[in-house]
């Protein structure tokens, strides 16, 4: 895919090899905000699905497991540091976090709000929590499509990672996106 600059020139679209991307993730400072990885088809989970069983939950097929690991390598081959790994407490997000980073803590701000109530209170805690982050330190968080298009105004692919840097509170902004 190479980088491809887009309309706005302080967005770049990223590929493993890109360097602006790493080179901004080494200032430090910033916020990954990571769509877990392709999943089994399916729009949102089952009827009935409980949080605690991942059997009952729509979870990462196998080209997912193959995209996380891939992530996982794309930073051990940059060199970057990654502070802490926060995850929703869906199984698809908690293994991708798992199988990218080989860690994750939950945060139940990250958790979807998909069909159900919760985004603006949801997407609030979580810009009020990051106000205040700073460099050196690089935080991922993995999360839904939902709750990244409410943080940033753009849709991310499974297993996108969009880098941003918190300014304010009203939204992140995303500052460069990569797939793997």
């Amino acid at each position: 895919m190479g980088t491809a600059v887009l309309s706005r020139p302080d967005l770049l679209w990223a590929t493993p090899g890109d360097r602006r991307f790493w080179d901004l993730l080494r200032e430090g400072g910033c916020i990954v905000l990571m769509r877990h990885a392709l999943t089994v088809p399916g729009v949102g989970d089952p009827p009935h699905f409980r949080l605690r069983d991942c059997s009952t939950q729509r979870n990462l097929s196998d080209a997912g497991r193959e995209q996380s690991r891939r992530v996982g390598q794309a930073f051990s081959q940059a060199g970057v540091t990654i502070t802490e790994v926060r995850s929703s407490a869906w199984c698809r997000c908690t293994e991708t976090a798992d199988l990218a980073f080989g860690r994750h803590r939950v945060w139940a701000p990250l958790n979807s709000f998909f069909a159900r109530d919760g985004r603006e209170q949801q997407t609030r805690e979580v810009l009020l929590a990051l106000r205040d982050h700073r460099a050196p330190a690089n935080l991922v968080l993995v999360t839904h499509q939902v709750n990244i298009s409410a943080l940033t105004g753009q849709s991310p692919a499974m297993g996108e990672l969009f880098l941003t840097r918190p300014e304010g509170v009203e939204r992140l902004p995303v500052l460069a996106r990569l797939s793997v």
